[in-house]
């Protein structure tokens, strides 16, 4: 999937499965209604399928919605299955994701916020 995150401020996944029907309009929807946040603010909105071998993507831009959509050949994404809830993720577990790798990763290195020194 394309690097859309770098046109986002934020990137949010939709967990649990979403109709993969459904189109700009059906996942706008779902975003103001069940999220209760703005499809038109600078973020990234990803949702999966049932089986997790589908992704789409929405995301504003100035002058209208892009959509893009990503099928798995063989294997399915690890996505959270809390049908309710909606997640902000890190732009490095989006690439994780597109990877078909966990959102968290035991091993890796896990950034810490400087210290200050007086």
């Amino acid at each position: 999937m394309v690097d859309l995150h770098l046109a986002a401020a934020h990137i949010f996944l939709a967990c649990g499965h979403t109709d993969m029907r459904k189109s700009i309009d059906g996942l706008s929807v779902r975003v103001t209604q069940q999220f209760r946040m703005d499809p038109y603010q600078s973020a990234l909105f990803l949702f999966c399928g049932r089986r997790r071998d589908q992704i789409k993507a929405l995301l504003w831009q100035e002058d209208g919605f892009v959509l893009l959509y990503k099928r798995l050949e063989n294997g399915r994404f690890p996505w959270p299955n809390t049908p309710a809830d909606v997640r902000e993720i890190t732009p490095q577990q989006y690439r994780w994701l597109m990877e078909g790798l966990a959102l968290e990763q035991p091993h890796a290195v896990h950034k810490i916020p400087p210290k200050i020194c007086l």
